[in-house]
């Protein structure tokens, strides 16, 4: 298994991960569907062009074929630059129990926590995902709330979960994790 921040070159198979993300898993994440099918291949290329160090994603390879992906990305606005986001994070259904995702997270905090002045990295999952939340329990974050009704998907509620993991104590010194 190889892990690796995304390129440009991997708009394609990223994309179709993310279809299958979105058709598999439709309750744990923000974007619909039909959201996605209004982008295109090259529509990830842009994005990926454009990240940067504070906005990428990290892929999980087997034999050369994206099965995980996790993404992340820093505020931007002077208030909010302290603070970087964990997101979309999955891993192919047959890929799953074998520590992809931890590897993908664990890529992803020591990319972030190099970062120069991120205190905290948040991001919400769906309450019914516990191996995820065990996850990122087990990674150090910690829940700082439950939104009710935080996503309507084909007429049901999924309420979501606030984690945020602390890389820097308020007076500014790193928190080794």
């Amino acid at each position: 298994m190889q892990i690796r921040r995304l390129t440009d070159a991997d708009a394609e198979p990223l994309w179709r991960l993310r279809l299958s993300a979105l058709q598999t898993e439709p309750a744990t994440f923000a974007e619909s569907l039909d959201e996605l099918l209004q982008s295109t291949p090259e529509t990830f290329v842009e994005r990926l062009r454009s990240g940067g160090n504070e906005n990428f994603v990290m892929g999980a390879f087997d034999n050369g074929a994206l099965v995980g992906m996790a993404g992340f990305y820093r505020e931007q606005v002077a208030k909010k630059r302290h603070k970087g986001w964990v997101w979309g994070v999955f891993v192919s259904p047959p890929y799953r129990g074998k520590s992809i995702g931890r590897a993908l997270l664990v890529s992803i905090l020591e990319s972030a926590q190099a970062l120069t002045d991120l205190d905290c990295i948040f991001l919400t999952v769906a309450t019914t995902q516990e191996p995820a939340r065990r996850l990122y329990r087990s990674l150090g974050f910690r829940s700082f709330g439950i939104e009710p009704r935080s996503l309507k998907v084909d007429g049901e509620y999924v309420d979501q979960e606030h984690m945020v993991l602390e890389v820097s104590p308020p007076n500014g010194s790193r928190v080794e994790t």
